[in-house]
């Protein structure tokens, strides 16, 4: 049976599926979703702001930074259809968060057990760079996702931006002030109110092709965060 939070989560990512409110964005979507990549030319993009997924009893949020022009915008949903997906759901397979180490489309059957992804951004941004008041109007749709995900005790960010939103979202949502705001770190990790915030490295495909960011050390953050579970 559907319970009230995902009914009410449901909503939430209807009203994300449908937003137009930072022109830029908007125009920048339509236009990779006109162009498209060659190999991907006979495909139809998704081409609109890419709704949160997972599991909505998670104790376990991720936040990433926001969908590839070619993957999730793209696919539709949440690092899909690109090297980052590959490797983060790989990761989160081997720790036993996901039932598949594979995530190339919406319906290609991949379920999440205690973890929830969302991310700063909805839309894909050029150059992967959001403006700060495009994140100021999408981190409205993480606080009230957070005030939904009841059972979430640890929140991952992956990324320099993704870190600073979810600081932003425990302020905006009255949990505790962060300050000092805590710097990011990879495998960093801290109290802030009712949650532990931990941070690491973005699994760009420039991070893991340059090695910052190996298979290893994500098993080795996801076996920690995992062990902190109550």
């Amino acid at each position: 049976m559907t319970s009230d939070a995902e009914i009410e989560l449901g909503r939430i990512q209807a009203e994300v599926i449908a937003c137009e409110q930072c022109p830029r964005l908007v125009a920048y979507r339509r236009e990779v979703t006109r162009a498209r990549r060659a190999a991907f030319r006979n495909e139809t993009y998704w081409g609109r702001p890419v709704p949160s997924f997972g599991d909505s009893q998670a104790r376990i949020l991720i936040v990433g930074l926001a969908p590839a022009a070619h993957g999730g915008n793209r696919t539709g949903r949440m690092f899909t259809g690109d090297r980052s997906g590959d490797f983060l759901y790989a990761s989160l397979h081997r720790a036993g968060f996901a039932n598949q180490p594979t995530s190339v489309s919406r319906d290609d059957g991949l379920r999440l057990t205690d973890v929830y992804i969302s991310a700063a951004a909805r839309c894909a941004p050029p150059g992967n760079k959001p403006l700060p008041e495009e994140l100021a109007r999408c981190r409205v749709f993480l606080v009230r996702e957070l005030g939904l995900l009841t059972r979430v005790q640890v929140i991952l960010a992956l990324g320099r931006i993704g870190f600073d939103t979810v600081a932003q979202v425990l302020t905006d949502a009255g949990h505790i002030a962060l300050r000092p705001k805590p710097a990011f770190a990879h495998g960093v990790i801290c109290a802030a109110g009712p949650y532990t915030l931990a941070g690491c490295y973005h699994p760009s495909q420039r991070n893991t092709s340059t090695k910052l960011v190996t298979p290893e050390m994500y098993d080795l953050v996801f076996a920690r965060l995992k062990s902190m579970l109550k």
